[in-house]
């Protein structure tokens, strides 16, 4: 039952993570008239914000709030979701420079394989339950 609602709860947050990624986008790309790559990567912080905080809190679960076990949090969803970055400009590239499709049309298609990457990062790597041998700082938890 665990797993349903992670599921649930991720694509959830997936979803509302991919809204604010794409609203932020069309936005800046098609309201302030930014090239497309400076839109893609303003739409990209701000998700990458509102994904750390619930994929933490509403996803995973994850109770630690020790600086050090935040910290490693942070930086290793940072690493990881500077990797789907790279996918989603490359994405983006591909699709508007070469293929000649519309850059919110480009910028759906590249959210599919961002959600995909980013879900099995953050199961697996990001979230995953902090170990004992963490030391004290992993006790140090939301109860």
């Amino acid at each position: 039952m665990k797993n349903k609602n992670e599921l649930f709860n991720y694509l959830l947050f997936g979803v509302l993570t991919t809204l604010v990624n794409i609203a932020s986008f069309a936005v800046f790309d098609k309201g302030l008239g930014l090239d497309y790559k400076v839109a893609t990567t303003i739409a990209w912080v701000l998700s990458v914000i509102f994904a750390f905080v619930t994929n933490k809190l509403y996803v995973f679960y994850s109770k630690n709030i020790g600086g050090k076990s935040v910290f490693r949090e942070f930086i290793s969803f940072l690493f990881f979701r500077g990797l789907s970055y790279v996918l989603d400009i490359a994405s983006m590239i591909i699709l508007i420079d070469f293929v000649k499709i519309d850059s919110l049309l480009a910028k759906i298609a590249a959210n599919v394989m961002v959600v995909v990457f980013n879900y099995f990062a953050s199961k697996y790597v990001i979230f995953k339950p902090s170990s004992s041998s963490e030391g004290a700082e992993a006790d140090e938890k939301i109860t």
